[in-house]
C-alpha cells in the first residue's frame, strides 16, 4: 500500500508542476497578446493575470466534475481563497515588513460581497444552477467595473505578438487540462487507499499547490518593493475562485458541499475575508499581522485533520 500511495503522489506532484507551469505559458502568452491587441496593463493585471493564478483551480475542478468527484470543488475554492488570504499575504507581510494598500485600486468591496454571496448561495448545502448563473453575472460585472477603470494614460507602446505567442496559447491551454486531470485522478487513487476525503485533500494539499502562483507572484513583487500589488492579485484571485471556478464547474455537473465545509470552512473564509477589511483600513497590512494571518493557516490546517 505504501508503495502505491507513493507513486500516486508523485504522479499528483508532477501533474500539478506540469498544471501549474501550463498555466504560467498560457498567462504570459495572453498578457503579450493582450497588449499587442492594445488592452492596458491595468486591465491586464486585473483581469488576465488574476485569472491566470486561478485557472489551475478552474481546471482542476472542471476535471473533479467531469470525473464525478465534485466535492473537490468547494474543498478547493473555500482552500484556495483561505490560503490566499493567510498563508500568500502572511508571508507577503514577514518579507515586506509592510504592506501599502491603495484603496484606489482595490475590489475590496466586491471581495466581501463574493464572500458572503458565496456563504449565502450554498449555506443549504446545495449549488442549484441559476445560481451558477448569478455567480457568472457577477463576474461579468467585476470584469466590466475593472475595464471601466481603465486609464487612458495607462496604455503603453503595444508589443508585436508572433505565432509562437498564439502557439504557447494553445499548448498551455492543452497542458493545463492534461494537467488538471491528472492531478484529479492521483487524489482520487489517494482517497481510496487510505479513505481519507477527497475535500479535506482539496481544501489542504490541493489548495495549497493551486496557491503556489499567487505565493510566487506576491513573495516577488514584495521583494521588488511593490508588495501592494499583492493585495490586488489576492483579492482579483479570490473573486475569480468564487464566481468563475463555482460558476463555470457547475455547468458541467451537479457540485456536493461536505458538511465541515459548512459548518466550519466557509465561516472561516468568511471572517478571514472580513479581518482583512479591517487590516487594510489603516492603508497597510503590518509584520504582525502578517504572524497573525499565518497563525490563522496553522490553525486552518489543524482544525481540518481534526475534522477528519
Amino acid at each position: 500500500m505504501a508503495t502505491a500511495i507513493l507513486i500516486q503522489v508523485a504522479i499528483f506532484v508532477v501533474a500539478l508542476g506540469a498544471l501549474l507551469k501550463a498555466s504560467d505559458w498560457f498567462v504570459d502568452s495572453a498578457e503579450k497578446i493582450g497588449l499587442s491587441w492594445g488592452v492596458s496593463p491595468f486591465v491586464i493585471g486585473v483581469t488576465i493575470v488574476a485569472f491566470g493564478t486561478s485557472l489551475p483551480e478552474l481546471a482542476s475542478s472542471i476535471a473533479a466534475v467531469m470525473q464525478d468527484d465534485s466535492k473537490i470543488v468547494t474543498g478547493n475554492v473555500v482552500g484556495s481563497n483561505i490560503t490566499n488570504i493567510v498563508l500568500v499575504l502572511g508571508l507577503v507581510a514577514i518579507v515586506a515588513k509592510r504592506v501599502p494598500v491603495d484603496f484606489k485600486n482595490m475590489d475590496l468591496p466586491l471581495l466581501l460581497g463574493s464572500a458572503f454571496m458565496f456563504w449565502f448561495l450554498i449555506y443549504d448545502g446545495k449549488f442549484d444552477l441559476w445560481e451558477a448563473v448569478i455567480c457568472l453575472v457577477c463576474l461579468v460585472m467585476f470584469l466590466v467595473s475593472s475595464f471601466s477603470s481603465d486609464e487612458d494614460d495607462d496604455k503603453e507602446e503595444r508589443p508585436e505578438s508572433g505565432w509562437k505567442d498564439y502557439a504557447f496559447l494553445v499548448l498551455g491551454g492543452a497542458l493545463v487540462w492534461l494537467g488538471a486531470k491528472f492531478t484529479i485522478d492521483a487524489i482520487q487513487e489517494v482517497c481510496e487507499i487510505t479513505q481519507i476525503s477527497s475535500g479535506f485533500i482539496a481544501q489542504t494539499v490541493v489548495a495549497l499547490g493551486t496557491s503556489l502562483p499567487e505565493v510566487v507572484v506576491s513573495i516577488s513583487a514584495a521583494r521588488k518593493g511593490q508588495s501592494g500589488m499583492a493585495v490586488g492579485n489576492v483579492i482579483g484571485s479570490n473573486i475569480f475562485n468564487t464566481y468563475a471556478v463555482m460558476g463555470v464547474a457547475r455547468l458541467f455537473g451537479d457540485l456536493y458541499i461536505e458538511e465541515s465545509i459548512l459548518t466550519f470552512s466557509l465561516p472561516l473564509m468568511v471572517m478571514l475575508t472580513v479581518l482583512l477589511a479591517f487590516m487594510v483600513l489603516t492603508a497597510k497590512i503590518s509584520r504582525w499581522e502578517g504572524a497573525l494571518l499565518l497563525i490563522f493557516y496553522i490553525f486552518f490546517l489543524v482544525q481540518s485533520i481534526l475534522l477528519l
